[in-house]
């Protein structure tokens, strides 16, 4: 049997406030969108802009929002973890975030991991590439906050 892992795909309530989360805030980027009238949903596939392919290249995992046009709430479960992606440099990238307004959920205290949930409470890891990062502050002691 061949299996290659395409996407995750997670439900959104609000897609312009999914799209400023994910795009403006975490930083990936949209590479389709598909509109279905019949269906009356939207779907949006976004990358890591260093995991965006190329002509040459096969596509990196992809995660796809979808929005269904009709109003509809969503509930979190345990049964879905997270989405993890990982980043150059921690606390700078926790800092970005914090400074657009995310709230940091489980703060990288250990220089190595970091938590943060997207408006619709899906949460999201955030590790350090390579070894970890020494302690610093303010991050070394901050509580965390909320669920992650």
């Amino acid at each position: 049997m061949s299996l290659q892992y395409l996407h995750t795909m997670v439900r959104v309530s609000d897609l312009e406030s999914s799209l400023d989360f994910y795009c403006d805030k975490l930083g990936l980027v949209e590479t389709s969108r598909y509109d279905n009238e019949a269906g009356r949903f939207t779907l949006i596939f976004l990358a890591a802009p260093h995991d965006q392919a190329s002509a040459n290249e096969q596509q990196a995992p992809l995660i796809e929002l979808t929005h269904n046009w009709d109003p509809e709430s969503y509930t979190g479960g345990r049964n879905f973890g997270h989405l993890a992606f990982r980043v150059d440099d921690i606390y700078q990238t926790c800092h970005d975030l914090k400074s657009k307004g995310v709230e940091i959920n489980r703060p990288p205290r250990d220089g190595h991991m970091a938590f943060i949930k997207s408006p619709d409470g899906i949460s999201i890891e955030l590790l350090q590439r390579g070894d970890a990062l020494e302690p610093q502050a303010p991050w070394a002691t901050m509580e965390n906050s909320g669920s992650w």
